[in-house]
């Protein structure tokens, strides 16, 4: 059952993304927020998961070393070492893209099940914001994302196969069928172009 840490969370979630939204479309941020908390809570999270799934870009996008005490202070160890485990970086200027992207890839098939299942629902809601996205608006949607569309379609495949290497397969296999759906629609893209 959720309780008021939970309220607490979502509550500390909402104050620090309020003036951030979504790449290139406009949506407040906390919808990403509550629908990785969504998912997360479909595949089994806890509470203690279900506020990480709430907090899981607060330290990359949000503070960095502060709020990651903010977070360890009010939600306690377990919840910041799962941020701690869906968090590419926690510096400024951030690293290069691909450098960023290879080490989290690297570091899923070891990382606790509460960040594995985190980071995939995460991943999964991306992975389902991307197809809509890209239905809509076609291959101008990539210029939202650094690595572009190879780029981007290379980090959710190596993503997959990172999650394939865990105990969370029901998780993976959704994460699988919607980049496969992305991949598909990419490719009969490319070949309308020529």
């Amino acid at each position: 059952m959720l309780a008021e840490r939970f309220t607490a969370a979502l509550t500390y979630a909402t104050q620090l993304h309020a003036n951030q939204v979504r790449k290139g479309s406009g949506v407040p941020y906390i919808a990403h927020l509550l629908g990785v908390a969504s998912i997360a809570l479909e595949y089994g999270a806890n509470e203690n998961e279900a506020i990480a799934a709430l907090l899981h870009d607060a330290v990359e996008d949000q503070g960095g070393a502060a709020t990651r005490e903010e977070i360890r202070l009010r939600f306690g160890n377990e919840v910041t070492a799962t941020v701690d485990g869906c968090t590419d970086t926690d510096t400024t200027p951030k690293p290069p893209w691909r450098q960023r992207k290879e080490a989290y890839i690297a570091h899923i098939p070891t990382a606790s099940q509460s960040v594995v299942l985190v980071s995939a629902a995460d991943k999964l809601y991306n992975a389902r914001s991307i197809l809509k996205d890209y239905r809509l608006l076609g291959e101008s949607l990539w210029e939202r994302f650094q690595g572009g569309k190879e780029g981007t379609l290379w980090y959710y495949r190596a993503l997959v196969d990172a999650f394939n290497q865990t105990e969370m397969t029901a998780i993976a296999e959704e994460l699988e069928r919607v980049v496969i759906e992305i991949e598909v629609l990419a490719s009969k893209k490319i070949r309308l172009k020529y």
